[in-house]
């Protein structure tokens, strides 16, 4: 892209300013439809820089010297390599391709300058559904392509400049054109099993949930409104209380971060009432575990259940994944704890948390064998001990539990959750941290409930005799919103950042468009075209019966295309009208036009014939000239003037 050039031809014609503007406009549109994955340092240096060359071939009208292309390029890649350390990936590679294609324009010089970088922003704008192929960023890709369209058309020559809006506005045509086309395309073209190639993802979670927890990590997932998943039942849906999305089970602590571990054997026996039949479709996380309502009775297809009732699938969930499973919403989980796990289930860092510790102690020398009394213990402690729910907490120490319980007393679900379950163990009560989601919007129009990342939340599970593993929430001790009415209504009045609600409550109803895109779009997969006839009795098309039904469609578009050009065709070649008209008269006085001669040829010899009205004929041939080949449409004052100039036009006798 970026280069000396060693040869140039001495007849290149150059590039003039109109074609220079619309082509910045398309790298702009580029540079914003990548901007949101993008750095922002690169993307406001790539756009001031876009702007400079800009300024400087409209006012200076300069080329840009070789050492300054060359020295841009290098630090260009430098700097590329040094923020993503490769220039392989996705995320390297679309920052590299944004940033040559801006570069490209301190090259742009002639029209050919102009058709490469206008084809390879098609190109770069294509590789942003590499991101995101949801419906808004697919319409935005979309409606970047009328200024490159706009631009390969104003580089056709002889065409009058017109204004900026009147260049877009026939490339806009030419977009809603091939719709229908592209629409063919995408049901019937047959699909492959498994795509052609894999764009690498990046290493880090994009769920906002990971395999370990401390007090204070959930404060920016809790802000984050994107959609995590999407939830359809059989029949009517949970309620809101019993809404818990087990994703990870956290057993060990280091005094400040709750980690998973792996286990291998069979999942926990459970003893369970009413079962809940349901679908999700879950968003790219680029993780293996998949979000299951509590308990999961079952794994779905390519997936694996863990001896916690964790879920996890085969390989990580870089796409867009649906699964559909069987959970109990009431439940005795794992009647018998072994000695090992209660071991682990009671283990405590040593050095850490000392105030948490005696706690913990002093209630169970208070009330004995009953571990009940010691849970409402807490779970009082939290409810009357002047606690507050918080998205923005202060920051804690060392002993991160004894300066939450005795010093700040602010937090939100990670911190009462990581607090309770020290507490328990302190008082000799096996517990463990869950995280995962809780809560959603019911959907009422789709018949599904939309969970967002904001509803990332985290709770306890204690071991009890006679009961098992049961679930413990003492966020809901402190805001009982949580639980009842969702994250939005608890974070509504727990942080200045929280997402305004009038907002929340259209993006939540605005979803069901973004459903149905998932649904019929990315979702239509190879499975999904094999039964595309299945309403009409075939039950598996084929490749034979898609390209066939591709042909015929192809076919017919063809000829509605057809069609509407012959009922569009242009009117009657007025300028050519009056040259027959011309031409009579001519042939009336004796210059009768031969029939392979050329109009500039025809009036040269009549104006040799007719010398006294040569400067009159060369008029006529100079305008004639200028109508037939000097614009696409004729312009209507000069199509005037020659019309008036032809009807004025006598000759007189042939000079012999």
């Amino acid at each position: 892209m970026i280069g000396l050039r060693l040869f140039r031809h001495k007849n290149q014609v150059p590039l003039e300013r109109r074609p220079f503007d619309l082509l910045c406009i398309t790298v702009a549109v580029v540079l914003g439809v990548h901007a949101p994955h993008l750095p922002v340092w690169l993307s406001l240096a790539l756009a001031v820089m876009l702007g400079l060359r800009w300024w400087q071939r409209r006012h200076r009208n300069g080329r840009a010297p070789a050492y300054l292309k060359l020295s841009l390029l290098a630090l260009l890649t430098a700097a590329v390599v040094f923020h993503y350390d490769t220039l392989f990936g996705r995320e390297p590679g679309a920052a590299l391709v944004v940033g040559l294609l801006v570069l490209k324009l301190f090259e742009t010089e002639t029209p050919r300058d102009a058709r490469v970088g206008a084809a390879f922003s098609c190109f770069a704008l294509m590789t942003a559904l590499l991101f995101d192929q949801g419906m808004v960023a697919t319409i935005l890709v979309g409606l970047g392509l009328p200024p490159a369209l706009a631009t390969l058309r104003a580089l056709q020559p002889a065409r009058p400049e017109t204004s900026l809006p009147r260049e877009l506005l026939p490339a806009l045509g030419l977009l809603g054109a091939s719709l229908p086309l592209a629409l063919l395309a995408f049901v019937f073209v047959p699909r492959l099993s498994s795509p052609l190639w894999g764009a690498p993802n990046s290493s880090q979670s994009r769920s906002g949930l990971s395999e370990d927890m401390s007090p204070g990590d959930f404060s920016e997932v809790l802000l984050d409104d994107r959609p995590a998943m999407r939830v359809s039942f059989v029949g009517a849906p949970p309620a809101n209380a019993q809404r818990y999305f087990r994703a990870y089970v956290l057993w060990n602590y280091d005094g400040r971060t709750w980690n998973r571990r792996e286990l291998d054997g069979a999942p926990a026996a459970v003893e369970h009432g009413p079962t809940v039949q349901y679908t999700v479709t879950l968003e790219a996380t680029g993780q293996r575990v998949l979000p299951v309502l509590d308990v999961p009775l079952s794994a779905p297809d390519s997936a694996h259940m863990g001896p916690d009732r964790e879920v996890r699938a085969d390989r990580p969930v870089n796409d867009p994944l649906v699964y559909s499973l069987q959970s109990a919403p009431t439940y005795r989980l794992q009647g018998q704890l072994s000695e090992r796990e209660r071991r682990r289930a009671l283990q405590l860092p040593p050095g850490f948390d000392p105030q948490a510790r005696a706690l913990g102690q002093r209630w169970r020398a208070q009330y004995g064998d009953d571990d009940a009394a010691i849970v409402q213990a807490a779970m009082s402690l939290f409810h009357d001990g002047g606690f507050a729910y918080t998205l923005a907490p202060a920051p804690l120490g060392r002993n991160v539990i004894d300066d939450f319980l005795f010093g700040t007393h602010e937090g939100f679900c990670e911190h009462y959750a990581s607090s309770f379950t020290v507490l328990m163990r302190a008082a000799g009560i096996p517990a463990r941290v869950v995280t995962g989601y809780q809560g959603g919007y019911w959907n009422r129009i789709g018949n599904y409930l939309l969970v967002r990342q904001a509803d990332a939340h985290a709770w306890s599970e204690i071991w009890l005799p006679k009961r098992g593993w049961v679930r413990m929430d003492p966020t809901a001790a402190v805001r009982p919103e949580r639980v009842s009415q969702g994250s939005a209504a608890a974070n509504a009045t727990a942080s200045a950042w929280a997402p305004n609600q009038w907002w929340l409550s259209w993006r939540n109803r605005w979803d069901i468009v973004n459903q149905w895109w998932n649904q019929g779009v990315i979702g239509f997969d190879t499975l999904r075209q094999h039964g595309l006839l299945t309403p009409f009795g075939v039950h598996d098309t084929s490749v034979g019966m898609l390209a066939l039904l591709l042909a015929i469609g192809g076919s017919l578009f063809a000829v509605g295309g057809l069609l509407w050009a012959i009922w569009k065709r242009p009117e009657a070649d007025r300028a050519l009208t009056v040259m027959k008209q011309l031409e009579k008269r001519l042939a009336s006085a004796g210059v009768a036009r031969r029939h392979s001669e050329g109009p500039q040829h025809y009036f040269s010899r009549a104006a040799r014939a007719l010398p006294s009205q040569r400067v009159q004929l060369e008029h006529l041939m100079r305008t004639y000239l200028e109508l037939r080949y000097a614009h696409e449409e004729p312009p209507a004052d000069l199509l005037r003037n020659f019309r008036q100039a032809a009807r004025d036009f006598r000759p007189r006798r042939v000079v012999k």
